[in-house]
């Protein structure tokens, strides 16, 4: 089963929840969330598994539980599967 990681730069508490795009190698989102006992790391992970379209129990932080700089993995997923998925949800 392929595994992959996203590097993530996460803004708590925006305006709206939304997958923002692609910057390098670097996937920026915005959540709602405040950055406050978790609160914002359980708001990126339901994001992404909507955007991803896959169960929420799939993805983990693996790196930057306390810092706006993530690295989540993705079970079941390559980089270039995510890298589609993502694109045809933002369109």
């Amino acid at each position: 089963m392929p595994m992959a990681s996203l590097r993530l730069k996460v803004t708590p508490s925006a305006r709206r929840d939304a997958v923002v795009g692609w910057q390098a190698d670097v996937l920026h989102v915005h959540v709602r969330a405040p950055a406050q006992r978790g609160k914002a790391n359980d708001a990126v992970l339901r994001l992404l598994a909507a955007a991803l379209a896959i169960d929420r129990r799939r993805l983990r932080i693996v790196r930057g539980e306390t810092s706006r700089q993530k690295v989540v993995s993705v079970d079941g997923l390559d980089e270039a599967e995510i890298r589609a998925r993502l694109a045809s949800a933002s369109s």
